[in-house]
C-alpha cells in the first residue's frame, strides 16, 4: 500500500455497501484490480440528516484534518492490550466532498430505512479509515457481538442491587428491559456460556443466536452472517430456508460432478433444513471459538477495567464532586498523551496484582484516582460493545479478528449510570436467571 492512499483513484460505483452501525458506514472494494485498496473495507462517518439539511455548516474550508479516532486509538491503547493477530490493520485514506455525494447518492436506495431517517454519510470529511476486508471475497464471514463477559465483583454494589447484578448478568438483565419496550432482543442468549470455553455452553449460546437472529429476520445485531461480502438477511415470516440459501450453498457446497460419487444411488444433493443448516453452522463456529484466546481476553479486559462498577465509579464521583453534578459533566476525554499513561498505570497494577472490586482506601480517593477509573471505564466499554468476525475462506483455517474498538466519550457516563439502574429495577422483581461467570475466580 503506497503511504498516502486516495480514495479519489476509485470510483465510487467500485464500492460495495456491507453494513453499517450508529456512527459508521462500511463498504467493500469491488472494483478493478488496485495494489491499495484490493482486500479492503473503507469505513465512513455518519451525520445526523438535519446536519445535511443544514449545507451551510458543512461549507467551512477543509483544514487539515487528523486521523480518524478509530485509528489513532487502535495504535496508541488497543495494540498494547489486544495481540495486533486479532486486529484488523487501520489506514487513514483522503476522501473529497464530490466523491463522497456521488457514493451517498448511490448507497441510499440500498440502506435500511430506519437508517436512512437519521443519518448519511458525512461528507464533510476530508478522511475515512480503510481496514482489512472481513467479509468480502470467497467464502462467508460471521460477525459477532459478545457483550458483556463477566458478573460484577459485589464490593461496591448497593444492598439494593448485589443481590441481582451477582446472579444475572448485565446482558440478560437488558434483553428483558428492551422486550419489555417492544423491541427485538436475544433472550435466550447469554454472553457468559459465549465466553465460559465450555463446549456445551459456547453451543447453547450459538444456538440462542442462531434462534435471535432467525426469529427478527438479522434485526438483532449480535449476529450478522455475510456471503461474499454480503449481509445474508432470513425470512421474518414464512419458512426461512430459501432466504437462507447462500449459507447453504457455503456449508452444503455441491460435489464437484467430475468427482466419482461414493456411493452411486446417493442423492446428489443431500436435502437441507434449518436445523440441519443450523447444526453444522455450530459445527464450523464452534471450534474456532473454543480454540481462540480472543474471547478470554476480552473477558478478562472488561472485567479489570470495569473493576469498580458504575456504581462504585459514582460514589468515587460523589466523593470528589459537587453535590448533583451528573457523573462525568464537565470533564475533558483523554486525550492520546493521557491514554498512553492511562495503559502504563493499567498494566503496572495488573501486574501487581490489584484484585478486581478491591476496596477504595481513603487516600485513594483523590482526583488522580477518579480520572483513572473513569478512563477504565471507558476502555472497558470499548472491549463490551465491539464485535468479533470469523472469517471462513476456502481451502484455509478460519480466522477471529476483533473489530469495532471505538474510543467512547466521556459524556456518556451519565447516561450509561442512568441506564443502569433502569434495568436493574425492570429486571429485580424477575424470577432471577442464574449466569455462570467462568472466569470470576480465574
Amino acid at each position: 500500500m503506497s503511504a498516502d492512499p486516495h480514495i479519489g483513484d476509485t470510483s465510487p460505483h467500485d464500492w460495495k455497501y456491507v453494513s453499517e452501525g450508529g456512527s459508521t458506514i462500511v463498504f467493500s472494494y469491488s472494483g478493478p484490480p488496485h495494489p491499495d485498496f484490493d482486500g479492503t473495507a473503507l469505513r465512513l462517518r455518519k451525520g445526523p440528516v438535519p446536519a445535511h439539511e443544514e449545507p451551510d455548516k458543512y461549507d467551512t474550508p477543509e483544514l487539515v484534518e487528523p486521523d480518524d479516532p478509530t485509528i489513532v486509538f487502535q495504535h496508541a491503547v488497543i495494540e498494547r492490550l489486544v495481540p495486533k493477530q486479532y486486529l484488523p490493520h487501520l489506514y487513514a485514506v483522503h476522501v473529497e466532498r464530490r466523491w463522497l455525494q456521488e457514493l451517498r447518492a448511490l448507497v441510499e436506495p440500498h440502506r435500511p430505512q430506519e437508517r436512512r431517517e437519521k443519518d448519511r454519510i458525512a461528507i464533510e470529511r476530508t478522511k475515512a479509515v480503510l481496514a482489512t476486508d472481513l467479509v468480502g471475497g470467497l467464502g462467508w464471514a460471521v460477525e459477532i457481538k459478545p457483550k458483556w463477559g463477566f458478573l460484577p465483583a459485589p464490593t461496591h454494589l448497593s444492598p439494593e442491587t448485589r443481590a441481582v447484578k451477582t446472579r444475572t448478568c448485565r446482558f440478560c438483565m437488558h434483553a428483558h428491559l428492551k422486550r419489555a419496550h417492544g423491541e427485538d432482543a436475544s433472550l435466550g442468549y447469554c454472553p457468559l456460556d459465549l465466553f465460559s470455553a465450555d463446549e456445551a455452553r459456547v453451543t447453547r449460546a450459538l444456538h440462542a443466536l442462531w434462534a435471535a437472529w432467525l426469529g427478527s429476520g438479522g434485526a438483532v445485531n449480535n449476529l450478522r452472517v455475510f456471503i461474499e461480502g454480503k449481509m445474508l438477511k432470513p425470512a421474518a415470516e414464512g419458512d426461512p430456508l430459501p432466504s437462507l440459501a447462500p449459507l447453504a450453498a457455503q456449508l452444503f457446497p455441491a460435489p464437484d460432478p467430475s468427482d466419482p460419487p461414493s456411493d452411486p444411488f446417493a442423492d446428489p444433493v443431500p436435502p437441507v433444513d434449518t436445523p440441519a443448516l443450523r447444526e453444522v453452522f455450530t459445527a464450523v463456529l464452534l471450534p474456532l471459538l473454543l480454540g481462540t484466546p480472543v474471547l478470554r481476553t476480552l473477558s478478562t479486559l472488561q472485567r479489570t477495567l470495569d473493576a469498580l462498577d458504575v456504581e462504585g465509579l459514582a460514589q468515587l464521583w460523589a466523593a470528589l464532586r459537587p453535590a448533583g453534578r451528573a457523573l462525568g459533566k464537565g470533564e475533558e476525554d483523554p486525550d492520546t498523551d493521557e491514554w498512553t499513561r492511562f495503559v502504563d498505570a493499567y498494566q503496572a497494577r495488573q501486574q501487581a496484582g490489584e484484585p478486581v472490586g478491591a476496596e477504595l482506601a481513603a487516600e485513594a480517593q483523590r482526583e488522580e484516582e477518579l480520572r483513572y477509573r473513569m478512563a477504565a471505564y471507558l476502555l472497558s466499554a470499548s472491549f463490551k460493545d465491539c464485535s468479533i468476525i470469523l472469517r471462513m475462506r476456502p481451502g484455509q483455517r478460519g480466522a477471529v479478528t476483533v473489530i469495532d474498538l471505538d474510543v467512547k466519550s466521556i459524556d456518556r457516563l451519565s447516561k450509561w449510570a442512568k441506564l443502569d439502574k433502569e434495568i436493574v429495577d425492570a429486571y429485580k422483581d424477575m424470577p432471577p436467571r442464574n449466569c455462570v461467570d467462568s472466569w470470576a475466580s480465574a
